[in-house]
């Protein structure tokens, strides 16, 4: 890998990748191409190169990529070896949508708890079967359940102390749906979701038609975090 920081837009671009992959594997395609990837799935073959050399050499050059052996490397690339346990701290209708949300691959990622300070929704189960507890239980759930990934579904005037809970109770990767900038200490990998601003982003494109929107890879994210890069 090289030495360089990489930046967060090309961790999303890998993700993408992993999913064109898992496609191909599961039509049967044992091996493809830069050029094959960016054809079928929109994608770009130059983008698709630059990204994989970071991290390694992985084709062999007039045969392309072997699918089984890029889809392993790509799944170590993004830490998906081991499988991650969610905390979601706010059992409200988002919170619980999260919960129960069927996208999320069980091999990498379960919610395993939910959080509330309302006493009426303590003791709940969401449809997939996740607990709620009392958020002054947070630190011995996470610990119990090996949390390791936090997510913060709050008003926003509540959102920073969620934040500074999730931190103290050892979470270092948080996911923030709360519509409002936090301050995380270094060391903690923190990605805000602002609907509202991608609502008003479609809504600046209604607006001005004329305009018309930005190009765009289809599939890939286009949301800011609060941090631009990531470790080697």
């Amino acid at each position: 890998m090289k030495t360089e920081r990489i930046s967060e837009f090309t961790i999303n671009r890998l993700s993408i990748y992993l999913r064109c992959l898992n496609l191909l594997a599961a039509s049967g395609v044992t091996t493809t191409s830069s050029q094959a990837l960016a054809h079928q799935f929109q994608l770009n073959s130059a983008q698709i190169r630059k990204d994989l050399t970071y991290f390694g050499e992985f084709g062999v050059r007039g045969v392309g990529y072997n699918v089984v052996e890029l889809r392993r490397h790509l799944c170590q690339i993004l830490g998906l070896s081991e499988l991650h346990r969610v905390g979601i701290v706010g059992a409200g209708n988002l919170g619980m949508a999260l919960a129960n949300y069927r996208g999320f691959d069980p091999q990498y990622f379960r919610v395993t708890a939910l959080f509330d300070k309302d006493l009426s929704r303590v003791g709940e189960t969401s449809r997939s079967g996740v607990f709620v507890f009392h958020v002054k239980d947070l630190s011995p759930i996470i610990a119990r359940e090996k949390i390791t990934i936090g997510v913060i579904c709050v008003p926003a005037e509540e959102a920073q102390g969620v934040l500074d809970l999730l931190v103290d109770a050892g979470i270092t990767a948080i996911l923030n749906f709360a519509p409002v900038r936090l301050n995380a200490e270094s060391g903690v990998k923190l990605k805000t979701m602002d609907l509202a601003i991608s609502f008003e982003s479609l809504s600046y494109f209604l607006a001005r038609p004329a305009a018309g929107a930005p190009s765009q890879e289809p599939g890939f994210l286009d949301m800011e975090s609060e941090d631009k890069t990531l470790p080697e």
